[in-house]
C-alpha cells in the first residue's frame, strides 16, 4: 500500500451503492489523503470472490463488502483470510442484529432496494461473463466479446474488466506471453474491439516487484527483470501491430481513467 493512499474494492451481490456510499462518508474524514474506490458489483458465484479477492490481494487494497446471501458472506470471509486479504461486512452484523430483534430470518435476496430492470440484468450479464473469459480461460469469449482487453501480465487487464463490466460491457481478456501462441481467435476478431494494453518498463518492474513481495518471493525472480520485462513488452507490441488494434498506456493512469479512455474509443467508432 502507498504512502498516504488506499485502494478500496466495494464489492455487493448488487449494484455496490451502499457500500460505495459509506467508503465515500468514511474517506472523507482523512482528507487530503487518497481513497480509491473500485467498485465490482452483481457478485453472484464464488469464482467472481476469487478474482476479486486476488485484486485486493495484488494492491494490498481493502475490500468492503455489501452480501446478503450468507454462503457468500461465509465463502468471503474464509477465503479473505486465507489470502490475508482485509476486509469489511458492511451489512452482516446489521442483518444478523435485526434477525434476532424480529425473531425471523431474512429474505437473503440482493438488489431488493433497486429496480429490476433491463439494465440490472445486463450488467448482472457483464460482470458474470468478465469471470468467464478472464484470462484467456475459454478463448470462445473473444469473439463474443463486446471489447477484448489483451497486454502483458500486470497491466490491470482483470481490473479493467469489471470495471467496464459494471457498465455493461461484455469484456474478455487475453494475456501475451512470449512462450505462448497467442489464440486464433484474437487475429479473427474485429480488431475495432481490441485494445491492446502496454506499460512502462520501470513502471511494470516495480509493480511485479510488489506483486512478488505480495506472495512472499524474492524480487529477483525472472518475473521482474528488466530483460524479461522488455522482452514481454516488445512481443506484446508485435501483436498488437499485427492485431491492428488500439493501444493505450496504463503507466500513470487509474483503472476508471482507462476504462474511459476504452468507451470513448468504442464510441468514436
Amino acid at each position: 500500500m502507498a504512502s498516504g493512499s488506499l485502494t478500496v474494492y466495494v464489492v455487493s451481490d448488487s449494484a455496490g451503492d451502499t457500500g460505495e456510499l459509506a467508503v465515500r462518508a468514511a474517506a472523507a474524514q482523512f482528507h487530503p489523503l487518497e481513497v480509491q474506490i473500485r467498485r465490482v458489483g452483481f457478485i453472484s458465484t464464488t469464482e467472481a470472490i476469487e478474482a476479486v479477492l486476488d485484486m485486493a490481494s495484488c494492491d494490498n487494497g481493502v475490500l468492503l463488502y455489501t452480501l446478503v446471501i450468507p454462503k457468500l458472506r461465509e465463502y468471503m470471509n474464509e477465503r479473505a483470510e486465507a489470502k490475508g486479504v482485509v476486509t469489511i461486512d458492511l451489512l452482516g452484523p446489521l442483518i444478523e442484529n435485526m434477525e434476532r430483534l424480529f425473531g425471523r430470518p431474512s429474505r437473503h435476496e440482493p438488489g431488493l432496494n433497486h429496480v429490476l430492470d433491463a439494465d440490472y440484468f445486463r450488467k448482472v450479464e457483464a460482470v458474470e461473463f468478465a469471470v468467464r473469459y478472464d484470462d484467456a480461460r475459454d478463448v470462445t469469449g473473444i469473439m463474443k466479446a463486446d471489447i477484448v482487453l489483451t497486454g502483458v501480465s500486470r497491466t490491470s487487464k482483470t481490473p479493467l474488466s469489471m470495471v467496464l463490466a459494471h457498465k455493461t460491457y461484455k469484456v474478455a481478456n487475453v494475456p501475451l506471453v512470449p512462450e505462448l501462441v497467442p489464440p486464433r481467435e484474437l487475429f479473427l476478431v474485429n480488431p475495432k474491439k481490441v485494445i491492446g494494453l502496454t506499460i512502462r518498463a520501470d513502471a511494470l518492474n516495480a509493480i511485479r516487484k510488489e506483486r512478488l513481495k505480495a506472495l512472499g518471493l524474492p524480487d529477483s525472480a525472472s518475473y521482474a527483470t528488466q530483460e524479461r520485462i522488455e522482452q514481454e513488452l516488445k512481443y506484446a507490441s508485435q501483436i498488437m501491430s499485427r492485431i491492428g488494434c488500439a493501444v493505450i498506456d496504463v503507466s500513470s493512469k487509474a483503472v476508471e481513467e482507462t476504462a474511459s479512455l476504452i468507451i470513448e474509443h468504442l464510441e468514436l467508432k
